[in-house]
């Protein structure tokens, strides 16, 4: 395994984290550790920039889903200064019932610009 693919999966590992962590500090503190000031996000659903709107997101992702966790799906992968990884979001213990794909540019090792796709979703979700 080379190291891109090292920093790859660490890199996605710390974004799942943060879609997990419930604990408002914690999860502002794993942000500031792994994404830029001025970062964007955008899926089909929900667009964000900067900490405070990504951070925002996350916790109304969690009221919608609660008790849903996300788990990284296969191996991350990276090349240059771009990532991608899939995803899984489902109810803890059971079937995960929403896939994603994300693909992120970095900015000297933090998240600069995220793009989610989803890929899997039951209607009605």
């Amino acid at each position: 395994m080379n190291t891109a693919a090292l920093d790859a999966t660490g890199i996605a590992d710390d974004y799942i984290a943060v879609w997990n962590e419930t604990d408002p500090a914690r999860r502002r503190r794993l942000l500031e550790a792994g994404w830029q000031p001025d970062a964007s996000y955008v899926d089909p659903m929900a667009q964000a920039r900067g900490l405070d709107a990504i951070d925002a997101l996350v916790g109304a992702v969690q009221q919608r889903y609660p008790g849903f966790r996300f788990h990284l799906k296969g191996q991350a992968d990276a090349h240059g200064d771009n990532l991608r990884f899939a995803w899984t979001l489902g109810p803890a213990g059971a079937e995960d019932l929403i896939e994603g794909s994300d693909f992120a540019q970095l900015d000297r090792g933090k998240l600069r610009a995220v793009t989610g796709f989803l890929d899997k979703v039951p209607a009605g979700a």
